[in-house]
């Protein structure tokens, strides 16, 4: 093992530098339990080296993933870039390349215990989110940040602004280009990417994990999940959450259907009708119309 020191924990305006191993699970897979651990080993090896090289301070990590901090966004870049470069050429188990994705962005560390707390926390961990492993993406923040402290070569695209899924205010992205290195990746994994009308809300969900992870689990195990609560506990906001957060698994999309303002239970199908944009057919019932439509694909109904 070896034993990198802790270095002092930036505070004050830093950036957040999250990262996990795309594809993990079918790697795990693939390698077994044994190698996939050494390979673990080896790639925890190679970027704590860059982390305590460029002054990151590891606040968390579990599994794959990594959260550290850096005092500056220049300094976060030199880590991002050293660690692509090293485990681009580390001479991994044939067909089980590690493609780490990485996600940056700047903003006030509020400090908890040995880590930190707060929306850029989270606002981090979505970015990273909408890249491919190979991939670094910044946020505008991180990218102000910078100025053109780049180390040589290395240059920044702008992917343009892109909705992620705390869902509230697009983000305006950019991809670290760093030579010698993939550079061209399919569009950032946000929901701009799979059809959706979910709205566009004011807050981060922050504060409900549990019963976030409770209503993901249960939608994949049944076809149909109810919340129920007294009005105004939440129950809106904490299914559009679930729906960004998994709309990746349906390539039809998400779909809210408001049916909050009916009276007449026969205007249910006609509302998700219109709301998919299914037409009424001369001779047909628009229920019929509905469900040969919605029988062939894969997407989530979220009827509030």
């Amino acid at each position: 093992m070896v034993w990198f020191p802790m270095p002092d924990r930036p505070t004050g305006r830093v950036t957040f530098f999250f990262t996990d191993i795309e594809g993990s699970t079918h790697l795990l897979q693939h390698l077994g339990d044994d190698r996939y651990a050494q390979v673990l080993a080896e790639q925890r090896q190679i970027m704590r080296a860059s982390f305590e090289a460029w002054r990151g301070y590891e606040f968390h990590t579990e599994g794959d993933a990594f959260l550290v901090a850096f005092w500056t966004a220049a300094d976060a870049i030199g880590a991002a870039t050293e660690v692509l470069r090293a485990l681009a050429v580390h001479p991994w188990p044939e067909g089980s390349p590690v493609r780490v994705r990485v996600g940056l962005h700047t903003g006030e560390a509020a400090l908890a215990g040995g880590g930190y707390i707060g929306l850029d926390v989270h606002r981090t961990n979505r970015v990273m989110s909408a890249g491919y492993g190979g991939q670094v993406l910044l946020s505008q923040a991180a990218h102000d940040d910078l100025a053109d402290d780049f180390p040589d070569g290395v240059t920044i695209r702008d992917l343009g602004e892109h909705r992620l899924k705390d869902l509230t205010h697009p983000e305006r992205l950019f991809q670290l280009v760093i030579p010698g290195l993939p550079t061209d990746f399919p569009p950032p994994k946000t929901l701009d990417v799979v059809s959706n009308n979910l709205p566009v809300l004011q807050t981060s969900f922050i504060g409900r994990e549990r019963e976030l992870e409770e209503v993901k689990q249960l939608l994949g195990r049944n076809r149909l999940v109810t919340l129920m609560g007294a009005g105004g506990a939440g129950k809106t906001r904490l299914s559009i959450q679930v729906a960004a957060d998994l709309i990746e698994q349906f390539k039809h999309g998400a779909w809210q259907v408001e049916l909050a303002p009916l009276t007449d239970p026969g205007l249910v199908a006609p509302t998700i009708a219109s709301t998919l944009g299914v037409r009424e057919v001369a001779g047909r019932v628009i229920l019929d119309s509905l469900i040969d439509y919605l029988q062939p694909k894969t997407l989530l109904l979220v009827m509030d």
